[in-house]
């Protein structure tokens, strides 16, 4: 029996014998008691233990499966038919009904690129692509632009930027774990700092239930998120500079020494001479076009008796991307069907099998997605927000200069524990407002401190639901993309943090943001020299 094996078995009897120990020794007529967990530092146990396995083991789904099961016995006081009726009442079921919308995205999405493939269509654009773009660095170069064009949302950022780059990268033996990472840099990052995205619309509908203008604080914010824009600093030098450590780099390796790209599945790209890159290209032109104009039409833009006709930042502000997105994903679906049935590059018959060919690619998405979301469920029972809320409360005395640095720290690790940057900001904002409402500058700080930290936690969580996207994007490994991506993100958390630490003294984006560039190019930069040093 392997360690990892003796690891998961060791986890699940522990569990077991939890749940034994609940049915013996605690009265059932308790089961409706609160858990007397709630609101402790256990409430942050159940994702911890389920992101440590996942690590330790390199199997997700018993992992989470651990961690949920566990939560769900400390919010039930370990009353085993209690935990497991919470854990289907107000775990799964709630996970599976709130996010219909992406689950109906994600197959849609994978129909859609199964009809590509099948048509011999990303074949015709990987073979284009090699002949115009002819490097390894031109390839993630292309892969980061696109990912930054597709600012509106981070979900539509991940699935699209995937499907279309994979042809590409895999041409130049790029890892499928790089790509997920520029993915993923591109995704969460990139939407923190766009004022026409999703999470702009969120973070505006958190401010506006405490009476503050939401876009103004948001945008305001952009210049001192520091996470995010040293995210972009740290992917462009990494790609000119030409330098890859730690897992990522042993998996850059395998992909350019052995063609081991880390893929899922291997991908079979029909060959078919009547097929050329726009049989691809329009497909995804209309996906994009359709997805922005259901983010419209969902926030009410074309209806003239809203208060956000023709009002563009207002309708993504009141926008539903669960809803959305289905809309735009479902229009462009119809339309790749039957233009490439008019095409002649596809029969009717293969059109249809392809359907079940994208689903069945986006199963281990659907999956993890839902474990995540129940375990997050399962942590909002056991209080988290309302303990971390204590915290932050309890530091703000003592470290008035400095909390702007001490919120990005908790808002990643509330972030990271529980999987969701949404959550994070939406329990730290009413904290952080009410804290500087008497210094509006240090104000902006925190709340970015806040963003930042929620996208940083967001960007490293194996529980994150735009880490699972990337993954399914990538079409790599979940635990494969979380592992090689998570020293490059705690190394741009980690310039981040003392570029908010610098903000105690030095209140300017202009002297801080270059500060921060110039950290982080000068640590690539060391990091290429040491290289060089052991290679000689």
């Amino acid at each position: 029996m392997n360690k990892k094996t003796l690891i998961k078995i060791i986890a699940l009897g522990a569990v077991a014998l939890l749940m034994i120990l609940g049915a013996i020794f605690i009265r059932s007529g308790d089961a409706e008691a609160s858990s007397v967990y709630s609101t402790t530092v256990m409430a942050l146990a159940p994702p911890v233990i389920a992101i440590a396995l996942a690590l330790a083991t390199k199997e997700v789904y018993s992992s989470l499966f651990v961690g949920l099961l566990f939560g769900s016995l400390l919010a039930t006081n370990f009353k085993p038919i209690a935990a497991l009726d919470t854990l289907i009442g107000e775990g799964f079921i709630p996970a599976v009904e709130d996010n219909a919308g992406i689950f109906i995205f994600l197959v849609l999405l994978g129909i859609l690129v199964a009809l590509v493939n099948a048509t011999g269509a990303a074949g015709a654009f990987g073979r284009w692509a090699a002949k115009h773009v002819k490097s390894r660095a031109g390839s993630l170069a292309a892969a980061f632009l696109l990912g930054v064009l597709i600012f509106v949302d981070d979900y539509f950022n991940c699935l699209t930027v995937g499907s279309v780059m994979r042809p590409l990268t895999d041409r130049q033996k790029i890892s499928r774990a790089k790509l997920a990472y520029i993915i993923d840099a591109t995704a969460a990052p990139i939407c923190m700092i766009a004022p026409i995205s999703s999470w702009a619309a969120a973070v505006a509908g958190v401010a506006k239930d405490l009476n503050v203008d939401g876009i103004r604080l948001f945008i305001d914010a952009i210049p001192y998120n520091f996470y995010s824009l040293l995210s972009i600093v740290f992917v462009l030098g990494m790609v000119i500079i030409g330098v890859d450590y730690g897992p990522m780099a042993a998996s850059e390796l395998k992909a350019i020494r052995d063609g081991d790209l880390g893929a899922i599945e291997a991908e079979d790209f029909a060959e078919n001479p009547k097929a050329s890159l726009w049989d691809m290209l329009i497909p995804i032109i209309v996906l994009i076009v359709m997805c922005v104009l259901g983010m419209l039409y969902v926030g009410e833009f074309f209806n003239p008796e809203s208060g956000n006709y023709h009002y563009l930042i207002g309708a993504f502000g009141d926008t539903d991307a669960f809803v959305a997105l289905p809309w735009g994903s479902l229009v462009a679906v119809l339309f790749a069907v039957i233009y490439l049935i008019l095409r002649r590059v596809i029969s009717f018959r293969e059109a249809m099998n392809c359907i079940v060919k994208g689903f069945n690619a986006m199963v281990p998405a659907l999956l993890i997605l839902t474990f995540a979301v129940t375990l997050k469920n399962m942590t909002g029972l056991l209080g988290a927000g309302a303990f971390v809320k204590g915290l932050m409360e309890g530091a703000a005395s003592g470290l008035y200069s400095f909390l702007p640095a001490v919120i990005f720290l908790v808002a990643t690790f509330l972030s990271f524990a529980t999987g969701t940057s949404w959550g994070t900001f939406g329990i730290l904002i009413p904290i952080v407002l009410p804290i500087f409402e008497n210094d509006p500058q240090l104000l902006i700080i925190g709340i970015s401190a806040c963003l930042a930290g929620a996208v940083c936690g967001d960007h490293c969580s194996p529980i994150s639901d735009t880490t699972i996207m990337a993954s399914a994007g990538a079409g790599c490994n979940h635990v494969e993309h979380v592992s090689t991506q998570l020293p490059y993100a705690l190394s741009t958390a980690g310039l981040a943090f003392v570029t908010y630490l610098l903000a105690a003294f030095v209140r300017s984006p202009y002297v801080l943001i270059p500060v921060g560039a110039v950290l982080t190019i000068g640590l690539l930069l060391i990091v290429k020299l040491v290289q060089k040093k052991k290679q000689a």
